[in-house]
């Protein structure tokens, strides 16, 4: 990597002086101090056009000699082309990716477009392999990446570099994002820091004016003062306008720029830039609609076209010596972003259209086929199929490259251009679930309906159907969700079935999560007059909602566990997703262990696969199991990678089940202040429909644990009215019973034993023994507590569990003054809550064995839970660390760069005190 390393691409900014800016200048530099010393950040700097975005930018790149610097600016013509800015960002390194893992540097080839066709490479390998790449050039010095109008970037090149900002540590590399607050598209960049400029205050905007107008007379200075309203780029340009008898005109309300197309220019800049421009000779004013229109820094390529307009070099001397145009390095650029913005944004459609047309003519037989044809679709006045069919082949190659953003656009505007309804509908149904599965509801449903209205085809009807049904899931509307799919389900059925088996299936869950037992049985009625090959998974499905949702809890609990076991037979696992279905299944029947084996099968195979997309579902699934099989250090470690995931993702539903886990360990362990953080992960959004239920869950268990009974009785009360939630009532019996409410405690201790019998579970019968006995006379508890602590200790599941049996068993004992019988049992419940975590209960252990006459504090433990020191990150690379894995192998599994991973032993040695990764193998670290 060494000569990748050692080259450094220069901005084209000269060292700017920022009046006014000393904090935020101050805020810079500290990050380049930062990465001098090893350390890595993020920063997205945001405000309006012509605050000082880029000059800020500017003063980073000069105050960084001694680092590599990497430079892009965002370009609204090139924002639908796939990983565009990464492309022209990397270009002077990419031969970087020779030193990479051979799955990340395939995924970025795949890309860049530098490798021959394959499957779409993963969006997080990608960004993986970007991290990676930037760490090893930093390896020779330090890296910083400025990233201008980043707003303009397309989505793909977006992501995969915020991704790499996120799990930024270690690695001596500083990113620097600006974007626009205003009049441009949303940069959506959560997890980053961020840094918003304000308008200069009157001194600050006096001294600027003063530099750009100080042979103006006063009272015209004053003027321009009050009119720029301490925008610095206004104030350094408007005293030209002045000059050049031009007198400033600001817009009322500028209207949006909607997608495919610029608003005219609206920033007071913006329009005196316009208005230079304007002033200028006519071929000048083309060649600079030329480079705008081609968003590349190619100069053949933008002399050329602009040479079939009739242009010449000479009106390309006059844009540079205008100040509009400028070369480096043999690069051609703009001033400044906003003069290609004024220059294209000002042009009428027809000079577009011409400039589009010279660019895609020169563009013929060069490798930028995707460029080109976007140049001749913008080109285009209308329906054209030609130009649709070369944009359908664009589109696939968006996807082959996972830009589903780019995907969807050039899908779009095929449809929009096809001649034929037929083709028209099928390339609109391909954009609406290219942009669904992007994550943009809007358009797709937009695009949707639009393909709708052209498809006559069955099957293309129910696919659209089911976009939309998924849409509608994803914003919590089941009732929605249920009408599309079934509508569409219906009529497909003969020739389609198994994909009329598949929306049948999911029109149930839709039912279910609703609690709406009508609309599934108007499922199973559909169903019942076709043959289905899936006929008995649907009715399996069914009887299980059905039974969920029955009055008649005791009539319905058989048909709920004989349909979950039909489901776990007749379903079988397969791919990632389906699997952790199927361990899903697997806990609601109690079988945690069983749920453990097929979810860490998955998450071997989601990282192996690069099916990082499913990856928070599995984990969700992984940590719950973890979480009862007593390992909570891994719970916690898998639950926070996932939710990471989940959110960059947007998966709002496998945020809220990974944040239950989050909570639950929280709860258990008695902190409420993290608590209170994890459930505030959708305040002011709306949550998944079951995160309620969870935050109930959460606060309840964490009541109990405090001794604060009423109110726990209070939550579980009215959260095990709900079938699904029937694991809950051995937490509301001994609730309950510590508040007096008899009554109440006798009915959830029936409830569960009736579970605990059907589902057969040997720890589910000990905890219904442990729950009968809170709620037996006194004078006959002991033999159920006695039979429960048996029960759990030939199980050797559920840790947890068995120390709250055994802690009941020792406060009865110790309240029947067998006090050193007691203290058996409430050793053992003590030892395990402290190595668990579960202090609050560990307390409650403590003080009963005083009681008792013992005294125990946490220093007689036998010995120390060392893995209870580290963070979840640095558990994970400990664990992969002493299995033999290199820290570029731990790196690809968990999304970190080695560097970061070497960081994490660095921290986590001490903790454990270790000195080396040979010694962690004799850590004996359970898998």
């Amino acid at each position: 990597m060494n000569g990748a390393a050692s080259r450094r691409a220069r901005s084209t900014w000269p060292r700017p002086v920022m009046h006014g800016r000393d904090a935020e200048l101050a805020t810079v530099e500290s990050l380049l101090d930062g990465a001098r010393a090893g350390r890595s950040a993020a920063l997205v700097v945001w405000g309006e056009a012509g605050i000082g975005k880029s000059a800020l930018l500017g003063h980073a790149t000069a105050e960084a000699a001694d680092m590599t610097v990497l430079a892009q600016t965002g370009v609204e013509t090139e924002s639908e082309l796939p990983y565009a800015a990464l492309h022209l960002l990397l270009k002077d390194v990419t031969e970087g990716a020779d030193d990479l893992p051979e799955a990340q540097a395939g995924a970025l080839r795949a890309a860049l477009g530098l490798a021959a066709a394959g499957p779409p490479p993963d969006r997080f390998l990608v960004g993986l392999a970007v991290l990676t790449l930037l760490a090893e050039l930093a390896c020779d010095r330090p890296v910083l990446c400025v990233l201008d109008d980043a707003h303009w970037f397309d989505r793909a090149s977006a992501e995969v570099l915020l991704f790499a900002a996120r799990r930024l540590e270690a690695e001596a590399v500083v990113m620097i994002f600006a974007a626009r607050t205003r009049h441009a598209p949303a940069f959506p960049a959560p997890g980053l820091a961020e840094l918003s400029l304000p308008r200069l205050d009157d001194v600050a905007a006096r001294c600027v004016l003063d530099a750009a107008a100080d042979d103006l007379p006063r009272h015209v200075r004053e003027q321009l003062l009050r009119e720029a309203a301490g925008n610095p780029l206004a104030l350094h340009e408007l005293p030209a306008a002045h000059r050049a008898g031009r007198a400033p005109v600001y817009p009322l309300g500028p209207p949006e720029a909607g997608r495919g197309g610029s608003a005219p220019t609206h920033s007071p800049v913006e329009r005196e830039f316009a208005a230079r421009i304007a002033a200028l000779p006519e071929r000048v004013r083309t060649l600079l609609l030329v480079a705008a229109a081609d968003g590349t820094c190619d100069t053949g390529v933008v002399l050329a076209a602009a040479q079939r307009l009739g242009c010449s070099e000479a009106d390309l001397e006059a844009a540079e010596r205008a100040r509009l145009l400028m070369f480096h390095e043999g690069c051609l650029g703009f001033h400044h972003p906003l003069i290609r913005t004024a220059a294209y944004g000002s042009a009428t459609m027809v000079r577009k259209q011409e400039a589009h047309r010279a660019l895609a003519d020169v563009l013929e037989g060069r490798p930028d086929v995707d460029r080109r044809n976007w140049h001749r679709a913008a080109a285009s006045i209308g329906p054209d199929e030609d130009v649709a069919a070369a944009l359908e082949e664009s589109a696939r190659s968006a996807t082959d490259r996972g830009s589903n953003e780019a995907s969807a656009a050039a899908y779009e505007r095929a449809g929009s251009l096809s001649p034929d309804p037929q083709r028209r509908a099928r390339r609109l149904a391909a954009a609406a679930q290219a942009a669904a599965d992007a994550g943009h509801r809007d358009w797709a449903a937009a695009l949707a309906v639009e393909a709708g209205k052209h498809a006559r085809d069955q099957v293309h009807l129910a696919r659209l159907a089911m976009i939309q049904a998924r849409l509608a899931d994803e914003v919590n509307r089941p009732e929605e969700t249920h009408r599309l799919l079934l509508e569409a389900a219906v009529p497909t059925a003969a020739v389609a079935p198994e994909l009329t088996g598949e929306m049948f299936m999911w029109a149930i869950e839709a039912g279910w999560s609703a609690r709406d037992r009508d609309m599934i049985d108007r499922v199973v009625a559909a169903v019942d007059h076709m043959g289905l090959p899936t006929a008995v998974h649907i009715r399996a499905l069914a009887a299980v909602a059905v039974a969920q949702l029955a009055d008649d809890e005791d009539a319905a609990l058989p048909a709920a566990v004989a349909g979950l076991r039909e489901l776990v037979v007749c379903h079988g696992s397969g791919a990632p997703r389906v699997t952790a279905t199927l361990a899903a299944w697997h806990l609601a029947l109690g079988d945690h262990v069983t749920a453990h084996e097929l979810a860490a099968g998955a998450e071997r195979e989601c990282r192996s696969q690069g099916a990082h997309g499913v990856l928070p579902r599995v984990l969700a699934v992984l940590a719950i199991s973890r979480w009862h099989l007593g390992r909570w250090h891994d719970a916690a470690a898998a639950a926070a990678e996932g939710l990471q995931i989940a959110r960059d993702v947007g998966q709002a539903q496998a945020v809220g089940e990974l944040c239950a886990v989050l909570s639950h360990l929280a709860a258990v362990e008695g902190d409420e202040v993290r608590l209170t953080s994890i459930l505030g992960e959708f305040d002011g959004q709306r949550p998944p429909r079951d995160f309620p239920d969870v935050a109930a869950s959460a606060r309840s268990l964490l009541d109990l644990g405090l001794g604060r009974f009423d109110s726990a009785a209070d939550r579980f009360a009215e959260l095990v009215v709900h079938p699904s939630h029937r694991q809950s009532l051995p937490d509301l019996v001994e609730a309950a019973v510590r508040a007096g409410r008899v009554e109440l405690a006798c009915d959830a201790a029936a409830r569960f034993d009736r579970w605990a019998g059907h589902v057969g579970q040997p720890w589910a019968r000990a905890v219904a023994l442990r729950c009968r006995a809170l709620v037996e006379p006194s004078d006959r508890a002991e033999r159920w507590y006695a039979e429960a602590v048996a029960q759990h200790r030939l199980d050797g599941t559920r840790p947890f569990e068995r120390a709250r049996t055994e802690l009941l068993y020792g406060e009865w004992l110790r309240r029947d003054r067998r006090r050193a019988q007691a203290r058996s049992p409430l050793r053992s419940a003590h030892d395990t809550f402290e190595e668990l975590g579960a202090r609050p209960w560990a307390e409650r252990a403590r003080a009963e064995l005083r009681a008792t006459g013992e005294s125990r504090t946490e220093t007689q433990l036998p010995g120390p839970d060392l893995l209870a020191e580290l963070t979840p990150q640095e558990l994970q690379v400990v664990r992969l660390a002493a299995a033999g894995l290199s820290n570029r192998d731990i790196g690809a599994r968990l999304f970190l760069s080695p560097r970061t991973v070497g960081y994490h032993l660095y921290k986590a040695f001490p903790k454990l005190g270790v000195t080396s990764r040979a010694q962690l193998v004799r850590l004996d670290l359970p898998a």
